[in-house]
């Protein structure tokens, strides 16, 4: 008896293959279920000291989900529009689960090939206005693309590139979104304000072997977001996404309760993904981190000037 429900099980699962059932399934389960959890979550939304406190994973790749519907529950946004560049297949991204559940105005950017296809083969793309450009985004280009296939008001930017984030955010208007998600750096510590140079085509296995030099620390997103009009808001519990909110939102009105630590607390991260020279994951964890790439250079703007310094000219200040 056993085996035949086996047998059935794996015909059942074939036969759902083949109709693209599985997938549509277990999305719709993964959905309902967020859902479910996001109303009984949201009765504690008030009471909230961090924003963590509301992770949720239902499409993104950790707990942002949750942050993000805490977020814009907050500010009382219905039908939030969005921008994502660096979303892979939106497979797990962190506007997909918004696009499923308001169908709303949406951009999203990759360099992905054939990025429409595996795009709409995961939603229902006749629902949504939801734009899809096949491109690598850079400071030079950034405008453009927003400029030809941006025609509505932001709601949330979110923007994971593994590289040259910053210098995309300098280029950005003031004050481009209510909400604004970015991906930092959290083994460059609480201290540095450095980014990797500004390098077309940046890749970050092949700036080190490592995969650990990449991005902006923690500091210098805040600087410079600060400057473009938003407040930091907190980070999730991965450490490697900072949430922002316009300046047109004030904290003292709508985040009350929120409250913000020592930057240390958002760049002590658990996650040892590092590899070795042969590519093989090597777990390095703490202080290790940084002194595997003291090596490469980043920039450092710390005096409000660009200068080009090893990391290890930084961290021995």
């Amino acid at each position: 008896m056993k085996n035949i429900s086996i047998i059935f099980s794996k015909i059942l699962i074939k036969i759902f293959s083949m109709l693209k059932l599985k997938s549509n399934l277990i999305n719709f389960i993964k959905f309902q279920l967020g859902i479910n959890n996001l109303i009984l979550n949201s009765k504690k939304y008030d009471n909230f000291v961090d924003i963590n406190q509301a992770e949720n994973k239902i499409f993104s790749q950790n707990g942002e989900d949750g942050i993000i519907d805490y977020l814009i529950q907050k500010l009382k946004i219905n039908k939030p529009n969005f921008i994502e560049i660096g979303i892979g297949e939106y497979v797990e991204a962190n506007t997909r689960f918004l696009y499923d559940r308001f169908y709303p105005k949406g951009l999203v950017v990759d360099k992905v090939e054939n990025l429409e296809k595996k795009v709409f083969s995961n939603i229902n793309s006749w629902k949504g206005d939801l734009r899809v450009i096949e491109s690598a985004v850079s400071s030079k280009n950034i405008n453009k693309i927003l400029n030809e296939n941006c025609n509505f008001e932001i709601d949330i930017f979110s923007l994971d590139i593994d590289g040259n984030d910053y210098w995309i955010i300098d280029q950005l208007k003031n004050k481009v979104s209510k909400i604004f998600v970015s991906e930092y750096n959290s083994v460059f510590g609480d201290t540095l304000e450095v980014t990797t140079p500004n390098i077309e085509n940046f890749r970050r296995n092949d700036y080190h072997f490592s995969n650990l030099c990449y991005g902006v620390s923690l500091k210098l997103l805040i600087k410079i977001m600060k400057i473009k009009g938003f407040y930091f808001i907190g980070t999730n519990l991965l450490k490697n996404n900072a949430f922002f909110i316009s300046e047109d939102f004030p904290k003292e009105k709508y985040f009350p309760n929120i409250k913000i630590k020592e930057l240390h607390y958002y760049t002590d991260s658990n996650v040892r993904e590092s590899r070795d020279s042969n590519g093989n994951l090597n777990y390095l964890s703490g202080k290790n981190k940084i002194q595997q790439i003291k090596n490469c250079t980043v920039s450092d703007l710390s005096n409000d000037k660009y200068e080009e310094k090893k990391i290890i000219e930084l961290i021995n200040n």
